[in-house]
């Protein structure tokens, strides 16, 4: 379809004049205005978890939080003002997806034993057991008490000096923990030994 110069304006001009109407408040042919699907939902405020900003994100939830409808960034959040990057505009999608539950999402543990081809599902409490009994056996197998002194050359003498620690077992935590999440896992692996601890987010 070719239009000439002038059949443009005025279809250009037709545009602009319906659009400056719809701003100015005046009703349009358009006589169907869809509710807002938050209208009868409980908003609460959070932190958006997929780095360790801290945005601020206002979650609106039905059934009592068990299905959430909209998220979108919280305007009060000093940190954010309402702005959000592209992880933190897809956060419903972790759960929800179309409205409906997201059938990607994992719920439960999987576990693949020795020589097994497939996953299985087993319960938290069975995997944080399997985990605790991997880094006793761990760090039992390799814990090392102590360790020859160095003089101011380098170089090892006989004076034996208290160590404690590990290094079979490393830890690389996520961007998405807080401050105070951080403080308590890094005073768990210094518990343990560790001295080989990095973030994510460093990387």
């Amino acid at each position: 379809m070719s239009l000439t110069r002038r059949e443009f304006l005025k279809v250009s001009g037709a545009g602009l004049g319906a659009a400056a109407l719809g701003n100015l408040g005046i009703k349009t042919t358009r006589r169907t205005i869809e509710e807002l699907r938050i209208k009868n939902a409980k908003e609460t405020t959070t932190i958006c978890p997929y780095c360790g900003v801290g945005c601020g994100i206002i979650v609106a939830s039905e059934d009592n939080g068990k299905k959430v409808i909209n998220t979108e960034g919280n305007p009060d959040h000093p940190i954010n003002r309402g702005n959000l990057c592209s992880k933190g505009s897809s956060l419903i999608q972790i759960g929800f997806v179309d409205g409906k539950p997201n059938p990607r999402r994992l719920t439960k543990p999987l576990y693949r034993g020795k020589g097994a081809s497939s996953w299985k599902e087993i319960s938290w409490e069975e995997a944080i057991e399997k985990i605790a009994k991997k880094i006793k056996e761990t760090r039992d197998n390799h814990f090392i008490k102590t360790e020859k002194a160095l003089d101011k050359d380098g170089n090892p003498t006989d004076k034996d000096v208290t160590c404690n620690r590990t290094e079979a077992i490393a830890s690389l935590g996520g961007a998405a923990l807080d401050n105070e999440e951080c403080y308590l896992l890094v005073k768990l692996l210094r518990a343990l030994g560790l001295v080989y601890i990095d973030n994510q987010a460093r990387i």
